[in-house]
């Protein structure tokens, strides 16, 4: 029986068996190979690692988790998850059925972009969602936002910080009042109704946004607000949901870590991964000294 059993391999479920394995605890952390940032070509806002590719920096966490031999890495999926009476056991996809006394989830999300041709194409070349990992790298260049209403009129603010040449794309109505577009028309971010047909450009990079009635709009990037999709569905194997209020752990011996609740950013799903291994681990420790002291009493 492995005390812990890590689902996912990004920064949080590395992160959290790199600090297990060093308190000495067995894990098993399974990757199933499909990050979030799959689509990515570069990884930005984490010291001493910005700039790199996100699967060089997995490959790094693996290699360095080698050196614990407490620690098992598998590629593979998780198929099934059950709670028994104080342990839990989990099914892979190659049939084999391990234990674990502790599940922590960091399956991270899916991001769903618009249904509108080119946008899943472009999404990490040229199309992005967020600011801080992206828009360093277009600064001070021609930029769209794709979205309406408050969200599309937010992203649009904030990318000021980045660029003064801004065009709002909702894709139909702005669903904004006259006020609100005055104040764009004020920072001088322009706002575009017309829908959208398709997105264009090279294979590498987005170039273009051609709309229905034939205009093309040059354009270096596209921010846009995507929706996400948490990969939880092991939860619904347990019998357990999402609680209204962040806690953890979510449910007697469940943990989650990164993205999948609440982190967004490489760096805080680090942090969150360690924090919660430290967490893990004292809980552990705890339980082992209940059942030490218990059998004392009894002897």
């Amino acid at each position: 029986m492995f005390d812990v059993i890590i689902i996912g391999a990004g920064p949080a479920g590395m992160s959290a068996a790199l600090m297990l394995g060093r308190c000495c605890r067995s894990v098993l952390i399974c990757d199933n190979g499909q990050p979030r940032n799959v689509v990515s070509h570069a990884m930005h806002g984490f010291l001493t690692r910005d700039g790199i590719a996100p699967a060089e920096f997995r490959r790094i966490g693996k290699e360095q988790l080698q050196q614990y031999t407490n620690v098992e890495v598998r590629s593979t999926t998780v198929i099934d998850a059950k709670r028994e009476s104080n342990f839990f056991t989990v099914t892979l996809s190659d049939e084999s059925i391990h234990t674990a006394r502790i599940l922590l989830l960091a399956t991270g999300l899916k991001d769903v972009v618009p249904p509108i041709e080119g946008f899943r194409r472009y999404y990490g070349a040229g199309v992005f969602s967020c600011p801080y990992c992206d828009a360093w790298e277009v600064r001070d260049q021609p930029l769209a936002v794709f979205g309406q209403g408050p969200a599309g009129e937010a992203l649009a603010l904030q990318l000021l910080q980045w660029s003064r040449d801004i065009i709002l794309c909702t894709n139909g109505p702005s669903q904004l009042d006259a006020r609100k577009q005055a104040f764009l028309h004020q920072h001088n971010i322009r706002i575009h109704e017309e829908p959208i047909a398709r997105l264009e450009g090279t294979e590498q990079r987005f170039e273009s946004i051609v709309f229905v009635d034939g205009t093309v709009l040059p354009r270096r990037a596209i921010f846009i607000q995507t929706q996400h999709v948490r990969r939880l569905e092991l939860l619904d194997a347990l019998g357990c949901t999402l609680p209204e209020k962040y806690q953890e752990p979510i449910a007697p011996g469940i943990y989650l870590a990164g993205d999948v609740y609440q982190t967004r950013w490489v760096s805080g799903a680090v942090a969150d991964g360690v924090e919660l291994a430290v967490m893990i681990n004292m809980e552990l420790q705890k339980e082992e000294l209940t059942r030490s002291y218990q059998a004392l009493k009894e002897a």
